[in-house]
């Protein structure tokens, strides 16, 4: 291939298009692109890349033509072949949109159409191109003008469209539906359902519409009703592509394979006369693409994604001579595209490289083709310069056209008006918190804007949020930002201030005064952190989760069970989730489901937070509960005579959640199947009466529950789909019940606040009388009685009966004919029904409300989630050494205290409610609560390492021996170095200070053990490099001494291991007692995502450290209290760890093991001294020695 020259438009690449090809530089370039270009030092003009005229192209015979970059290291996301004029059109992943002109591929144009989704599909029309983006579809003009924008839902997931005539589309993608748009009107003119959901690939003939779906189903509809009239189940896994020509079907995808999904090399392929499949096609590329090219005969094109493709006919035999290779720039083909002459074939690869094959030298595009408008060469350059600084210079010198239309500046008065800007109004939080000194007043800045910006707007627009209004009709709801005066300072998203110390000079315990332990938010898709308190104070599943271990690198359960001691060991201060969602990132359920949400979404609340935390709500049990059944787990659970609950099949978690139902299915030829399954949690289903009936939540939850629905079914009586009546009973109850309120529109929440103003009513009319429209006080006799145990709620005011809907207690019972009754039950039912436990004994079940997850719409955060828990008694004898329950806000770390009502209180203008979380009463009885510590100490033996090249010649560590086993109080040597997965994000104030955003993120890169004590004090017993399949931004060399290529398993020659098998090493260490000793001890747990016990921390950066003066770095203190010198070009974690350890016993040395303070006062006065005068950098006198010449370091040389 020929890159003599690149195109013009990536000149913004040149400069890093040198021989080095240095990454830092822009992270899109791939220098396997560009591994064959000589390019000029000084940059070159990057054009098209013309074929070497040597290259001979037979006729008949496709052959590569040209090739071209369309944007560098971009990948091809579609490409398309204009149907009107002799052009190509280019997407990328991107969001940018370049054409070629002919076949030379001559640049046309090229713009940006969406700023940060793909392009998905490209149509041509006669007056400009439609650009179908996730929620978006864009007509622009062939030059790059917008015709018209229109914006989609944003739960839209679209992936295809089709052109039925000139001015009607379809539009599909993975949701059940597609939408007819008219392109003359730009309007949504009809919404057609589909039964299977994942539309992503539409054709038309002349008989029907043919739509792909992902599940590898195709579908034929009619034209005019777009009803289902037949149906292909083509593949078991997914479909990948499809063509259609004259009587034939032809597809190709994937199979479903016990080890997931696999290509299939077999082409089915249907007769749409018979409407049945024939024969077939067995091929020998694997196949990603397919299109029929009639010419001669009606052969198939089959692309593979490696570059391979082949031609053959769809009812003969596949000759594996017919095959022919494009040679990718990159490693995978993305795109694949026929023109409407078929002389040409577009394929565009990962790389941005566009490849034209053809089968003449001078083919066309179309058969008839019109001729494309170029812009009008400038004529500046021909025009004389003129000289502004002349007062004398004439005017007429400028060249004007001679017209005679009317000049715009000759726009008549009448037609205008002066508008002037109207000053913005002030923010009511500066009226709110003004003082007037004379006539000046002064507020502290609320920080609701940028520093010395005003925004002007001309029109005020009502913000939109969640899909549905939230705009209230109050004085505060029509002010400029209502939702921050409507929601609680407490419930306001929380963020942690950023300082040269980083978190170190952070108050903490200004937002959590208890001693249970938040989570801090900074973390990726650390959206979840409210669920993942809600499952920590559920004492069963706290306690089956940390029993839990198994040999899995990502495990879920394993990463939650290691949070979850870490919350334990807290005792108030801040845990953070890194390592679980590390784990979590790598799942692919969960990429699937659309919980990783990228840094850009999730800073700005773009993603829909309510459904957000129900999908994830629902996953983690799923997960939990496959993790428990991958492994044998303990007895947890203890029935009726000791006997162990878990069936062999079944986890501890599904009989905890898990809900055994009978559904039922009943044709109207009167025959009905029944099958038995299990949920692990219900949605609400809410009823669809307009007439504004009063609900008991009761009733709603038992019409979720047993669930009744017509629908379409499969009928094996009747042998086709027919209407069928589907009913849900329950066998079985759960002893966690699991609701997802999927409050998810203004319906749903207008039934929320309908109902609340329901049960507020009949509160007052029960014990106030009716409500007068002025609000009318109770007198104190009457708020008694109302808080009374007769009353239906203990409350000392009105506006605590406002906005309740939620029962605090259900009571279930299961019936004789399977039936299940529900109500709402309170503490004065116990006096009518008896207590709970003698009620189980019927089979009737009372269940108290333990958690509540809300979603709360802040305009100016973009929302966040918070959740209120009731914390059970065992929780606080451990923290408090004190028995009672108490409700307590959770968000992330900032924890309170609250009354129980307001858990259970939703404003549906800015608290609106997700899941909820109710149990069955003295749940905690039936468990075995008891923790057994899983990790052993076998966790400390030699392991093997993960890297293929690493030889015993590079061993750095001996392994503990048995009788080496660390015991309490043993000293232990740690340092750990970390590489960077995302730079920092900070932004510099006007008047230069730095203020940090978002600190970086580190991942750990290498832990180093040494001995303490005994013969071979100072030798390393861990020395693990961790091995990641993360982006690694930076390696920091220079500070870690990790190079690229050490945490690569395929080319390390270093102990690589998984994070999670060194962390049960510290683990196992930390819980035996031992001592560490480090040097800023604090950040590495930190990053290593490890609590541990102040006691158990011996850090030098303290030990030799004075009140209110600076922190002194290792390499000083070596060089000054033991004449090392250390850290010389890069950092050694083994050279640091044992310097630490050094340092401790020098220390304990001056200090006289601490019982002489004044003493070693004096030390450290000398050291501030003698550091200052050096401004703290170590001299270079010749001489010096260094650790390496220590006689611990030779035994480590042995090895």
């Amino acid at each position: 291939m020929n890159f003599e020259g690149l195109d013009p438009g990536l000149a913004e690449y040149a400069p890093a298009m040198h021989s080095a090809l240095d990454p830092v530089l822009d992270a899109h370039l791939n220098p396997s692109l560009l591994q064959n270009v000589e390019l000029d030092p000084e940059g070159v003009a990057l054009e098209a890349l013309p074929v070497q005229e040597s290259v001979h192209i037979m006729e008949g015979v496709y052959s590569e033509l040209h090739s071209v970059v369309a944007e560098v290291g971009v990948p091809v996301s579609v490409s398309h072949f204009d149907l009107h004029e002799e052009m190509l059109w280019v997407g990328s992943h991107g969001g940018h949109a370049t054409s070629f002109f002919g076949p030379t591929l001559e640049r046309y144009s090229s713009f940006q159409v969406n700023g940060s989704d793909d392009i998905r599909q490209i149509q041509s029309l006669e007056n400009g191109i439609l650009f179908l983006t996730k929620n978006n579809l864009k007509y622009m003009a062939r030059g790059g003008l917008i015709i018209f924008d229109y914006l989609l839902d944003e739960s839209e997931d679209m992936h295809s469209l089709l052109l039925t005539d000139s001015s009607t589309l379809l539009v599909g993608g993975l949701q059940n539906h597609i939408l007819e748009i008219d392109l003359n009107t730009v309007q949504e003119t009809q919404k057609y359902a589909v039964e299977t959901p994942g539309v992503t690939i539409m054709r038309q003939t002349n008989r029907f519409f043919f739509c792909g779906h992902t599940s590898g189903k195709i579908s034929l509809r009619d034209l005019r009703t777009f009803k289902v009239e037949h149906e292909f189940d083509a593949f078991s896994g997914s479909l990948s592509d499809f063509d259609v020509h004259g009587n034939l079907l032809a597809t190709c995808g994937f199979s479903s394979r016990l080890t997931g999904l696999a290509c299939d090399r077999f082409l089915k392929v249907y007769d749409l006369r018979m409407m049945r499949a024939i024969t077939p096609l067995q091929v020998h590329v694997d196949p990603a693409f397919l299109r029929f090219i009639p010419t001669y005969t009606s052969r198939l094109a089959i692309i593979s994604q490696s570059g391979q493709c082949q031609f053959c006919e769809p009812t003969g035999l596949a000759n594996p001579a017919d095959i022919f290779h494009v040679n990718p720039v990159g490693p995978l083909l993305m795109t694949f595209d026929v023109s409407a002459s078929k002389q040409a074939l577009a394929f565009g690869d990962s790389e941005g490289c566009v490849h034209l094959w053809t089968d003449s030298p001078e083919p066309s595009f179309n058969p008839y083709s019109r001729e494309t408008e170029f812009a009008l060469p400038c004529l500046v350059d021909s025009l004389p310069p003129l000289d502004w600084s002349q007062d004398l210079l004439p005017l007429s010198l400028i060249p004007v056209p001679l017209t005679t239309d009317t000049l715009l500046s000759d726009w008549p008065a009448a037609n205008s008006a002066p508008a002037p800007r109207r000053a913005p109004p002030v923010d009511a939080e500066i009226l709110r918190t003004m003082k007037k000194v004379g006539f000046i007043g002064y507020a502290p800045n609320p920080r609701t804007r940028l520093r010395n910006q005003i925004p002007y707007r001309l029109k005020e627009s009502d913000s939109e949020f969640d899909s549905f209004s939230q705009v209230t009709e109050s004085p505060v709801g029509r002010e400029e930002e209502p939702h921050r005066h409507m929601v609680s300072k407490k419930y306001r998203k929380v963020t942690i201030k950023y300082s040269k110390l980083g978190l170190e000079d952070f108050d903490f315990k200004h937002y959590n005064k208890t001693l249970f332990a938040g989570l801090e938010p900074h973390i990726p898709n650390a959206y979840c952190n409210c669920m993942i308190q809600v499952l920590y104070f559920l004492e069963p599943v706290r306690c089956l989760i940390q029993n839990h271990l198994c040999q899995k690198e990502f495990c879920l359960a394993c990463e939650l069970g290691f949070l979850f001691h870490m919350l334990d060991l807290s005792r108030g201060d801040p845990c953070q989730g890194s390592n679980f969602l590390r784990a979590f990132r790598t799942i692919p359920e969960a990429s699937a489901l659309g919980l990783i949400l990228a840094d850009s979404d999730e800073a700005s609340g773009k993603g829909n937070l309510a459904r957000l935390i129900q999908r994830w709500n629902r996953f983690i049990l799923t997960q939990l509960h496959q993790d428990m059944q991958e492994l044998e787990v303990p007895q947890a659970y203890r029935g009726a005579g000791g006997s162990s609950f878990c069936s062999s099949g079944d986890s501890v978690i599904g009989q905890l959640f898990s809900c055994e139902m009978e559904n039922c299915s009943l044709c109207r030829c009167g025959s009905e199947t029944v099958r038995a399954s299990s949920t692990l949690l219900f949605t609400l289903s809410y009823p669809e009466d307009k007439t504004g009936k009063n609900y008991d939540f009761a009733q709603v939850l038992k019409r979720s529950i047993c669930l009744e629905q017509n629908t379409q079914a499969w009928c094996d009586n009747c042998e086709k789909y027919q209407p069928t009546i589907q009913t849900r009973n329950i066998r079985h109850l759960p002893d966690i019940l699991v609701i997802n309120c999927e409050v998810n529109s203004s319906k749903e929440a207008d039934f929320w606040r309908m109902q609340a103003e329901f049960a507020f009513k009949m509160a007052i009319k029960k014990y106030g009388g009716e409500i007068s429209s002025k609000n009318k006080e109770f007198a104190l006799a009457d708020w008694k009685q109302l808080g009374s145990p007769e009353g239906m709620l203990m409350c000392s005011s009105i506006e605590e009966l406002k906005n309740i809907w939620l029962p605090f207690s259900i009571r279930m019972k299961m019936t004789k004919n399977k039936g299940l009754d529900v109500c709402n039950w309170t503490d004065g039912d116990e006096v009518q029904w008896g207590p709970a436990r003698a009620e189980e004994e019927r089979g009737v079940y009372v269940y108290d409300l333990m958690a509540t997850v809300v979603h709360i719409l802040d305009s100016r955060t973009g929302g966040s989630l918070v959740a209120h828990i009731k914390v059970g008694e065992t929780y606080h004898q451990r923290k408090e050494g004190v028995t009672h329950q108490q409700w307590y806000l959770f968000n992330d770390f900032l924890i309170e205290p609250i009354d129980k009502h307001e858990a259970v209180q939703f404003d549906m203008n800015w608290k609106v409610p997700a899941i909820l979380y109710y149990i069955k009463r003295n749940l905690n009885s039936k468990y075995n609560l008891n923790i057994k510590n899983p990790i052993e100490a076998s966790v400390l033996m030699a392991e093997a390492s993960l890297a293929r090249k690493q030889r015993k010649t590079h061993t750095t560590f001996i392994p503990l021996m048995l009788n080496e086993m660390p015991q309490v109080g043993d000293l232990v040597g740690l340092d750990a170095e970390f590489v960077t997965l995302n730079e920092e994000e900070a932004e510099l104030r006007s008047d230069g200070t730095k203020s940090t955003i978002k600190p970086s993120q580190m991942s750990v890169a290498r832990i180093t053990c040494v001995r303490g004590q005994g013969p071979n004090e100072g030798i390393p017993f861990i020395d693990d490099y961790i091995s990641t399949q993360e982006q690694v931004v930076d390696y920091l060399t220079q500070y870690s001494g990790i190079k690229p290529g050490d945490l690569d398993a395929k080319i390390s020659s270093k102990h690589l291991t998984t994070l999670k098998s060194t962390y049960l090493k510290l683990r196992f260490l930390i819980d035996i007692g031992v001592k560490f000793v480090g040097h800023g001890l604090q950040k590495d747990f930190r990053v290593i995502n490890l609590m541990v016990p102040k006691d158990q921390v011996l850090d030098t950066v303290y030990l030799f450290h004075m009140p209110r003066k600076r922190m002194i770095s290792l390499r000083f203190l070596a060089w000054y209290f033991l004449d090392l010198k250390i850290q010389g070009e890069t950092h050694d974690s083994i050279e640091d760890a044992r310097t630490a350890l050094q340092l401790y016993r020098k220390y304990l040395e001056l200090s006289k093991n601490g019982t002489e303070p004044e003493s070693f006062h004096k030390v450290l006065k000398g050291l501030y001294e003698k550091g200052r005068k050096l401004d703290w950098k170590v001299p270079e006198p010749e001489g010096q020695t260094s650790p390496k010449n220590a006689a611990v370091f030779s035994s480590v040389l042995a090895l």
